[in-house]
């Protein structure tokens, strides 16, 4: 079965959600803090759900955690956007981070941001775009959008539905990396 991460993954909301959705893939939530990802590793263990697991690791090493083309799909769910130049190599889509994604990733691999930072949307897309990377899709609102992609819309993490109650934008990216 494909193997999905989720990056900073939080409580693992949305790692157990997709789990449950597509029961034929297997999914691994990622995050530096065990304790965050605790509630989503127990409503797995509670739901039965044996196609998600959590791993606890810095985003840094992911490329010593995984086989080459071992993952199909990358997500990154509201990341810290990491606004300050002096934490732009904390950013979870900087060049390095591409290029380890790249390393682990099938080569129909696919990577999936969706944040409700402008920046960090306009950030990505600047990069993708000068290093030749193939953008799938983009959408600085995506549910304000006539045909919304249903992957990015089925979930909602609970940040998400924090800024969707106050009518802040969603941003969406999905692409390939090429190096």
């Amino acid at each position: 079965n494909p193997i999905v991460l989720e990056l900073g993954c939080g409580k693992g909301e949305y790692s157990v959600s997709l789990a449950e959705k597509y029961p034929n893939k297997n999914f691994i939530g990622i995050d530096i803090k065990g304790a965050r990802f605790w509630r989503g590793a127990k409503t797995a263990l509670e739901n039965q759900f044996n196609n998600v697991a959590f791993l606890r690791t810095q985003i840094e090493l992911i490329d010593h955690c995984f086989a080459e083309n071992e993952v199909s799909e990358i997500w990154i769910t509201f990341p810290d956007p990491q606004i300050k130049y002096k934490r732009t190599k904390h950013r979870l889509v900087t060049k390095p981070f591409l290029e380890k994604y790249q390393s682990i990733l099938s080569e129909e691999g696919i990577v999936h941001l969706k944040t409700d930072s402008e920046f960090l949307h306009g950030y990505l897309l600047g990069l993708l775009h000068e290093g030749n990377h193939e953008v799938l899709y983009a959408n600085h609102d995506i549910y304000n959008s006539s045909s919304p992609p249903e992957e990015a819309t089925a979930i909602q993490t609970f940040y998400e539905n924090q800024y969707l109650d106050i009518k802040k934008a969603i941003t969406y990216t999905r692409f390939r990396t090429k190096y």
